[in-house]
């Protein structure tokens, strides 16, 4: 039985991952990074400290510092995603369809809180959700299931009784390594990585979780 659902936010509820990819060519270039925006889903759903790790360990620059550059890519996806950040269709359609139900929402989010809050005010959704949890404050990001299980826990919810939405192969191997049911919401150019096949539904885009879909979680 679904006791509470648990969402992933970047790429899911906000189409943030082109974003995310401006932001970080933009930034890391400026380091003599050669990053690219195919080059970007290769740490898709990772913190932003271990995406700046991944790049240092590949092409180590001098300076400015991993903190720096860590804080100029926040700093630029939140002025991307106040400029130009669009909520995904279904939403809220997705957000009203668990509240009818009296089931309570979570965020379970690779991104740092400063990030979340922008988002949220975009979406004007803060007041739908019971739980705020953000992998910044974990000692792993996803694939760790540790921000999962945080948010369960502060929904007072077993694991085993939530459900998560994630559009990340990185999100479903977290959802799924707390022992949680998992929808994934695959973005087109991801859609074929295997690891999504341990997903427990998988769906092209948000709309189309219904009724139905909802009572094979029963």
């Amino acid at each position: 039985m679904i006791k509470a659902v648990i969402l992933d936010m970047d790429g899911l509820l906000i189409d943030s991952e082109p974003l995310w990819e401006e932001a970080e060519v933009e930034v890391f270039n400026k380091v003599a990074v050669p990053l690219t925006s195919e080059m970007t889903k290769q740490t898709m759903g990772l913190r932003v400290d271990e995406v700046v790790q991944y790049w240092f360990s590949r092409f180590p620059w001098e300076s400015p510092t991993q903190q720096e550059v860590q804080a100029e890519v926040v700093a630029k996806v939140i002025e991307l995603v106040k400029l130009k950040g669009t909520s995904r269709n279904g939403v809220k359609e997705l957000v009203e369809f668990f509240r009818g139900k009296n089931i309570p929402l979570a965020i379970a989010s690779s991104s740092q809180m400063e990030i979340i809050n922008a988002v949220l005010d975009k979406l004007a959704i803060r007041d739908s959700l019971s739980v705020i949890c953000s992998a910044e404050h974990e000692p792993y990001g996803k694939p760790h299931p540790g921000v999962y299980i945080t948010a369960a826990e502060k929904l007072e919810v077993q694991p085993e009784h939530c459900l998560a939405f994630e559009d990340s192969p990185n999100g479903v191997l977290s959802a799924k390594a707390a022992k949680m049911k998992c929808v994934a919401v695959p973005d087109e150019k991801m859609k074929d990585d295997k690891r999504f096949c341990i997903a427990d539904l998988m769906i092209n885009r948000l709309t189309e979780f219904d009724e139905e879909k909802y009572k094979t979680f029963l």
